[in-house]
């Protein structure tokens, strides 16, 4: 699936921490090194929180948050940026700020950021405030790719979910008109396959795989935007990261079952190409 490079691109996770390792910034991680880059993290929440769900979420000081984005870029320049779980205005804040040094960085403008607007729960309740969704608004022009998925996109569009694929096709024009250079859409359970909108430019692909029968999609979103993250850089264009990215998750979506992992909705399988 990849062909890393001599020196693998170096991938930075901003994200929560999973302690169940199947979401957030062990997923990433996992996703990272699954797929040929160096892993690094910048930690913006802790939570209690296993396969069978979230019981407590503890935000890291922005302060903090700075202090580690700033000690990590002073030393080791990533190649590529994934922005996971913002747990209040204050850390959105702080990764903003990050964003624009890394934008006003002389020759740092292509280097892709995927932003993965975590907002909203499985179970269709909204995780952040409306001044949070606010903040995380004015992240996605800074964004070279968005990954939300239909109640995501709604949230960001103050809308109602897409109910169509041709409604998010509409919806990821919509999306760009807010400001976001790239939208890959997810389309989670619309259809009968798995079908995702990639919108660059003028240009729209659908992404379809055939739908794998697993309750084990525990870090899907998480793993899939880490996935584009530590792609982009070993790949010519976002068509053919996307493309790559959607293949490897399906994959680890299709050995899930192999592992076995906790009583709710086990992980996706990262090391699936890797493992016997």
């Amino acid at each position: 699936m990849t062909t890393p490079a001599t020196t693998p691109p170096k991938a930075l996770s901003i994200a929560g921490s999973d302690p169940s390792g199947g979401a957030g910034i062990q997923a990433d991680l996992k996703a990272f090194s699954a797929l040929g880059a160096y892993g690094m993290c910048v930690i913006t929440a802790l939570t209690a929180q296993s396969t069978r769900g979230v019981d407590g979420v503890h935000p890291v000081p922005a302060a903090f948050v700075t202090d580690q984005l700033n000690t990590l870029y002073d030393d080791i320049r990533p190649g590529a940026v994934k922005i996971g779980m913002l747990a209040d205005t204050e850390v959105t804040a702080a990764v903003r700020a990050f964003l624009e040094r890394l934008r006003a960085d002389e020759g740092r403008a292509e280097l892709p950021i995927v932003l993965d607007p975590v907002m909203v729960a499985t179970s269709g309740d909204r995780l952040l405030s409306d001044d949070a969704v606010d903040a995380v608004r004015d992240l996605v022009p800074l964004a070279s790719l968005i990954t939300p998925n239909l109640a995501e996109a709604g949230v960001l569009l103050d809308r109602d979910p897409a109910t169509s694929v041709s409604g998010m096709h509409e919806q990821a024009h919509r999306l760009r008109d807010l400001g976001a250079r790239r939208v890959y859409l997810k389309g989670g359970h619309l259809t009968d396959d798995a079908i995702d909108v990639l919108l660059d430019g003028d240009d729209v692909q659908e992404l379809t795989a055939t739908r794998v029968d697993t309750p084990n999609t525990h870090g899907t979103g998480c793993s899939l935007s880490s996935a584009l993250a530590a792609l982009r850089p070993q790949r010519p264009d976002w068509g053919t990261t996307a493309h790559d990215a959607k293949a490897w998750l399906t994959g680890a979506l299709e050995r899930a079952d192999e592992l076995h992992v906790g009583h709710g909705h086990g992980p996706v399988h990262h090391f699936h190409a890797l493992w016997s």
